[in-house]
């Protein structure tokens, strides 16, 4: 059966190995307040919690500013994708910067490191909608301890592969239509071609079709249509928008599109296949090693925050523009270069 599961997706989308969560946040945020919140009442919000899903738009562990503040990681890759709006960036290793219009982040935690991930309402004189996935793509035993990495992917310099007028699949990691993504984190799950791991973003035109091409039968393989108001046809089933299909790997699977335009996001990779013991922060292989986790953050907090503890839904000044700082300002990466 090339469609195994269709479901809708209320919360963390269901998918599977080598993937763990994924994050799908679409947010109708009003108008900046001057201060990177909204100008708006925040009473009967949930404040430091916000996941109302029945909300235009949530403030999630942000209190004033919307967004996640400085928190801890180990033994994982994240991947944001940051279709509209912004997020403002920091962590413990001296890495900071601002990114949306489309850009992707790529952040692997290893073996360990705090950041921040805010969303800043730049606008006063509009609204401030944001769409962002966040991705967490496990990684093997052999690299949860190593070295967090963090890299920039600018919007402008993701490969496309076009397929006519019809479709256009952003490669972010993978290969479409003979279309290389940017090369993955240097400990990677993604960095073996022969571990089959695809991220990308597909839409598609009224009435456009476009088609998965059999790649391993032990591969998992996720489709979530995310933005669009008609209905996707896959194969013999209906997807419609906030649903999620469970596809074959190994299977040719043809998408075809209705009569309004939809986007799509596919999700795909070869299962790592190890034990896996997870807690809040901390994606590890035993239990053991998640208690030493828990330890080691309690006694070391992973080298400490170095943005300030007053101030700790952090942002850019509003016109810092988008960026990248690694090392605490050594190596700074224009997404205009």
């Amino acid at each position: 059966m090339k469609v195994k599961n269709i479901q809708k997706v209320t919360g963390p989308m269901p998918i599977g190995d080598p993937f763990i969560m994924g994050a799908y946040h679409y947010d109708k945020y009003p108008e900046g307040n001057g201060k990177f919140g909204p100008k708006a009442s925040l009473d009967g919000k949930n404040l430091g919690n916000d996941f109302d899903s029945n909300a235009e738009w949530r403030m999630y562990h942000g209190k004033e500013i919307p967004g996640f503040p400085f928190h801890p990681h180990r033994g994982f890759e994240i991947i944001t994708i940051a279709e509209e709006g912004y997020a403002d960036h920091f962590d413990s290793k001296g890495s900071k910067g601002r990114y949306g219009e489309g850009d992707v982040q790529l952040m692997s935690a290893g073996s360990g490191v705090l950041h921040g991930e805010m969303f800043p309402l730049i606008h006063e004189d509009k609204e401030n909608p944001l769409r962002l996935f966040q991705i967490w793509l496990n990684l093997p035993a052999s690299s949860k301890m190593t070295e967090p990495q963090y890299k920039m992917l600018w919007h402008k310099k993701i490969p496309v592969a076009k397929v006519g007028d019809e479709a256009k699949v952003k490669v972010i990691l993978g290969e479409y239509n003979g279309v290389k993504s940017i090369e993955a984190l240097p400990y990677s799950w993604a960095k073996d071609p022969n571990h089959h791991v695809g991220v990308a973003l597909i839409d598609l035109a009224p009435n456009a079709s476009y088609t998965l091409n059999a790649v391993s039968d032990t591969m998992n393989r996720f489709l979530f249509f995310y933005d669009g108001k008609g209905v996707v046809s896959i194969e013999d089933y209906s997807l419609q928008p906030n649903y999620i299909a469970d596809l074959e790997g190994g299977e040719e699977i043809i998408i075809k599109n209705g009569s309004e335009r939809a986007k799509l996001l596919i999700l795909e990779g070869e299962p790592i296949n190890e034990p896996m013991a997870a807690y809040g922060p901390f994606v590890m292989n035993t239990k053991e090693e998640l208690d030493q986790s828990f330890a080691e953050y309690r006694r070391t907090q992973f080298g400490g925050w170095p943005w300030g503890h007053e101030e700790i839904d952090v942002v850019h000044p509003k016109d810092a523009g988008r960026f990248a700082s690694y090392n605490f300002g050594k190596i700074i990466d224009n997404p205009n270069l």
